[in-house]
């Protein structure tokens, strides 16, 4: 499974994070990580998502971008790299 940094810059509705989340499992992605916050002028919210899917994060980004209160969304690759230390 591929994972993939999701930030959202959105407006603050009482519904805006629920349609976030309902499109992200309507579209095949499972979260693995949420975190959202009231931006400084307490009119939007930043949402930063972890998401986990064998689908193309391009589908997640493209409905995003359609819900009315989203105004911005960016996508990121997560990198999962190991690092082995011997002594």
């Amino acid at each position: 499974m591929m994972h993939h940094q999701v930030a959202v810059q959105a407006r603050f509705n009482p519904e805006t994070l629920e349609r976030v989340l309902r499109v992200v499992r309507h579209r095949g992605f499972q979260i693995c990580a949420m975190n959202m916050e009231t931006a400084t002028d307490a009119q939007n919210i930043n949402i930063e998502l972890t998401v986990a899917s064998l689908r193309p994060v391009e589908l997640l980004f493209s409905q995003l971008s359609k819900l009315v209160d989203v105004a911005r969304v960016e996508i990121q690759q997560r990198t999962t790299s190991s690092q082995q230390i011997r002594a």
